[in-house]
């Protein structure tokens, strides 16, 4: 039985393609337009240059090889649901200068518009074999077309592929997040008695330079800092504020020198005292009344903490972290 519906290339059409497969170049396949025929199903002839009754053209959806023969072209169309009121019978495929490469008919079809009370979206496909497809261009802008569903699925599908592979070869990496780890062998407070993996206390215990080449390069000794019960100070490098330190170097605690002074005159009593300075109350024996104030012998004490806090060391206000450094 003979073929009633078929696309073949119009004369313009197959010079074209034969000429770019003669000079390697490529023909660009842009836009598709489709016809009412005139009123009745028409037959495609080479010779055309226009569909017989065009009702509409714009710009390609879909222009592919088909994956099952490789000389087939699938081109598409997408007419939104606002646009129609014209039948369908005829399938014209153009290039970039409006030139009419291919014609088909196609079965009769109505395309409705949502104005006569019903609506669709309708795909319109035209199939082309041809010699080589490496001579048409197969190249969409998604800037101006719609999307088929069944290329948004497709599309879907690939994008949640690609993510769930990425995903599954990030949380096998042993390190999925190298950009945010911190150097080797700096120190960091933490919250815990017991380091977590790849962590030991600044204790100023030795470890294993062989195990941890990298923690080696930073302390070459083979020693952690001890960090227990002390404070990091900035290096001074230069500045003058804390000269003489070295990197890594222990500095002795130390407070600016308090000096003062007691003065008056001899017979006199001393009855005012302030801050740290006090009174002993201790009173010369050979004194005859103490309202005499002759020869009078008093001593006098200075307590810092008459006026501040005070302790065993000098120090800041603190919180007590464990302090640890990353190994490896």
């Amino acid at each position: 039985m003979t073929a009633k519906y078929y696309a073949l290339l119009t004369n313009l059409g197959a010079a074209k393609l034969a000429n770019a497969t003669a000079l390697g170049t490529q023909l660009s396949l842009t836009q598709m337009a489709v016809g009412d025929g005139g009123g009745i199903l028409p037959t495609p002839d080479p010779a055309q240059t226009k569909l017989i009754g065009e009702k509409r053209r714009a710009s390609l959806n879909s222009l592919t090889v088909d994956p099952a023969n490789t000389n087939q072209i699938i081109a598409e169309q997408i007419i939104p649901e606002d646009q129609g009121g014209f039948w369908i019978r005829e399938i014209g495929l153009f290039d970039q200068d409006n030139t009419l490469i291919a014609i088909a008919n196609c079965p009769e079809t109505y395309k409705p518009q949502l104005q006569e009370g019903s609506g669709r979206t309708q795909t319109v496909r035209m199939i082309l074999v041809v010699n080589s497809t490496d001579a048409v261009t197969l190249k969409i802008d998604p800037s101006v077309v719609l999307a088929t569903r069944k290329y948004v699925d497709d599309k879907v599908i690939e994008v949640k592929a690609y993510a769930d592979n990425v995903m599954a070869n990030h949380v096998a990496a042993a390190n999925p997040h190298p950009q945010y780890d911190l150097p080797v062998g700096i120190p960091l407070p933490w919250p815990t008695a017991t380091p977590p993996a790849g962590w030991l206390k600044c204790n100023g215990a030795a470890f294993d330079k062989a195990k941890y080449p990298k923690l080696a390069a930073v302390y070459p000794l083979g020693l952690l800092p001890d960090l227990r019960g002390e404070f990091i100070r900035g290096w001074d490098d230069g500045r003058g504020v804390d000269t003489g330190r070295t990197l890594l170097s222990s500095q002795g605690d130390a407070i600016r020198n308090i000096t003062g002074m007691v003065s008056g005159t001899t017979g006199v009593s001393f009855d005012g005292f302030s801050g740290a300075f006090y009174d002993s109350g201790a009173r010369d024996a050979n004194e005859p009344t103490a309202n005499t104030k002759v020869n009078r012998n008093d001593d006098f004490y200075f307590d810092a903490s008459r006026v501040v806090p005070t302790a065993n060391e000098n120090r800041p206000r603190s919180i007590a972290f464990n302090y640890i450094v990353r190994a490896a």
